[in-house]
């Protein structure tokens, strides 16, 4: 056993670490997706929080290829589903079949039985397919016919949607937005950024091209530690705070953050923290991370649908009105 300065020298060790190996990852993803950094960042704390991905965006800015990215510089499996009307189910958990040389039925595995699933388009599935992903989102593991399966570690499920093109599309209800951790917009690039993308089709840079810079088992044991990085009880109360305060606007959100987002807030700014080699978490972190992780929690009321106010927009209101703390105790 130690003493407390060696258990601290740990720590930072550990972080450091962290910190090394995700600025890594995010840099070995701008090799694809140009001039994106913070989005990169984001899919990246996503996925080292445990959580799950929503891309919202029009058309070529990018979506699935940030998704195929990300598996590729983790040395992940990464499958994609191409959300259609017709799409069941059973073509995304599997189904049982019949083994005749064993004389048993078996599992034919679905594309959900990998590392990072891809859901391209999710909105175009029917309510009854979108929810065959929430078991596998929601508990790492799948029912069929009765049996439960575990889905691999690191699993994470990086859905898109195209926000203009709306016909024949489900909406994602709220029970489902839910279980995203976070929703993010591309946007699209600059004008340099655009010109780098050119330069980089034009020397043959492409997805298949990147090398991993960490294991997916890796993934997870980062995963883990971050779950050591020290938050403050102020801070606790901050984020609850932050996530009650959604719930009192009545003339604005029909129905605010569920308890679950308290959760999601808490993991994201732990790995922010972590990343950016600090043992512990800042109001910064919370302050950054509340839009993509509450804002699609937020169900507005109709007539803040009519004057055209955004999720995003109730969330900025509601982190300026929030005083955060000024002093934390015990970093």
């Amino acid at each position: 056993m130690g003493d407390g300065r060696d258990s601290t020298s740990g720590d930072r060790s550990a972080v450091a670490t962290f910190s090394a190996s995700f600025h890594d990852v995010v840099a070995n993803v701008e090799k694809v997706i140009r001039g994106k950094r913070e989005v990169v960042d984001l899919a990246t704390i996503c996925m080292f929080a445990d959580g799950h991905l929503l891309v919202e965006d029009v058309p070529g800015l990018g979506k699935t290829s940030l998704a195929r990215s990300l598996a590729a510089s983790v040395g992940a499996g990464c499958h994609r589903i191409q959300f259609t009307p017709d799409l069941l189910p059973a073509d995304i958990i599997g189904t049982m079949v019949y083994n005749q040389r064993a004389g048993e039925f078996g599992l034919r595995a679905g594309p959900v039985f990998t590392n990072l699933v891809i859901g391209d388009g999710i909105n175009r599935a029917s309510p009854k397919t979108q929810s065959a992903l929430l078991e596998a989102m929601e508990e790492g593991r799948v029912t069929v016919d009765g049996t439960g399966y575990t889905v691999p570690r690191p699993f994470m499920v990086v859905a898109t949607q195209n926000p203009i093109d709306l016909d024949g599309t489900y909406s994602l209800p709220e029970a489902r937005l839910d279980r995203f951790l976070m929703r993010l917009r591309m946007g699209y690039p600059s004008l340099a950024a655009e010109l780098e993308i050119l330069d980089g089709r034009q020397v043959g840079r492409r997805i298949e091209d990147l090398r991993p810079v960490m294991r997916a088992e890796d993934v997870v044991a980062h995963a883990a530690r971050t779950l050591a990085i020290h938050v403050a009880p102020a801070l606790r109360r901050y984020i609850v705070d932050l996530v009650a305060a959604t719930r009192t606007l009545p003339d604005v959100v029909r129905l605010g953050a569920s308890p679950r987002g308290s959760i999601a807030l808490l993991r994201a700014v732990q790995v922010r923290a972590a990343s950016q080699g600090r043992a512990f978490v800042t109001p910064d972190d919370v302050k950054v991370l509340a839009k993509p992780v509450l804002a699609h929690r937020l169900v507005l009321s109709p007539e803040a649908e009519l004057r055209r106010v955004i999720a995003e927009d109730v969330v900025d209101e509601v982190v300026e009105t929030i005083p955060s703390p000024r002093r934390l105790v015990g970093i």
